[in-house]
């Protein structure tokens, strides 16, 4: 297979990118995007040429790193996956295939498809954790969770913190990662002690990165490599509500116990 390439160049954040174009030869229809890349590069390298700088790491969809647009999708056509489970396959031969950054202010570019998304990093330090000191551990069974509660959390905790999301949205929003932090460990009992601060902390965070608001047209949503759901940013909505009558001296309303799973 042979595919022309339209690659984002950035010697830096203060430098002015352009794209620049590349031909793969000999594609094989079992190499993953990343591995295509490698190949790019292995020629540019041959020819004595600066290869294309681009991040990854375990290659298993795991670290979320793979930060690539492809043919203005974050992590390319394919739903439910990230850019290093995107196989050749997908494209038909002789396609032209355009390959960019995250572009978000918060994200600044690094180098060439490379962007600082420390950021989010950021958000978590403000809140995103447990910082109570419990002791040793405890018996799993001393604290009774529902199954449905306990799923829901896993599928929020399920965020690799990549950044898709911020790439998808128009307003450059990270609403959907914070809200799946915010949200797995609200739903649990060792998180709910700290969710009044927790989730002030942490848009207060999102804001100070110069990250926009949601445009609710769940974009987000669509090219999340872990399926996140954007319920999870209705019961961000629902959190930083309960935190505010929680501050006034109000009490609040007692959660039913169906509601965790909604």
């Amino acid at each position: 297979m042979r595919f022309t390439l339209n690659i984002w160049r950035q010697n830096g954040p203060d430098e002015k990118g352009r794209f620049v174009t590349y031909e793969a030869h000999d594609v094989s229809s079992g190499m993953s995007f990343l591995e295509m890349l490698d190949s790019v590069n292995q020629g540019l390298i041959a020819k004595g040429e600066e290869p294309v700088a681009f991040e990854q790491d375990c290659r298993e969809g795991i670290c979320g790193s793979c930060s690539l647009v492809i043919n203005g999708i974050p992590h390319g056509p394919d739903r439910g996956i990230t850019s290093c489970q995107l196989y050749m396959r997908r494209f038909s031969d002789g396609a032209v295939i355009t390959i960019e950054p995250w572009r978000a202010r918060a994200f600044p570019i690094i180098k060439d498809l490379v962007v600082d998304r420390r950021a989010l990093d950021r958000i978590m330090q403000a809140g995103g954790y447990i910082s109570v000191h419990t002791g040793g551990a405890v018996d799993g069974n001393v604290l009774l969770i529902s199954k449905d509660q306990a799923e829901t959390a896993m599928d929020a905790a399920s965020c690799i913190g990549c950044g898709a999301c911020v790439a998808a949205c128009k307003n450059a929003s990270a609403m959907l990662f914070v809200a799946a932090k915010v949200s797995h460990l609200a739903l649990l009992p060792q998180g709910k002690p700290e969710r009044t601060r927790r989730v002030k902390t942490m848009l207060e965070a999102m804001d100070r990165e110069g990250f926009g608001s949601c445009g609710n047209q769940n974009e987000c949503e669509a090219v999340c490599p872990k399926r996140i759901s954007v319920r999870f940013i209705a019961r961000f909505n629902r959190e930083y509500l309960r935190a505010g009558i929680v501050e006034s001296g109000l009490p609040a309303e007692p959660e039913s116990p169906h509601a965790e799973s909604t």
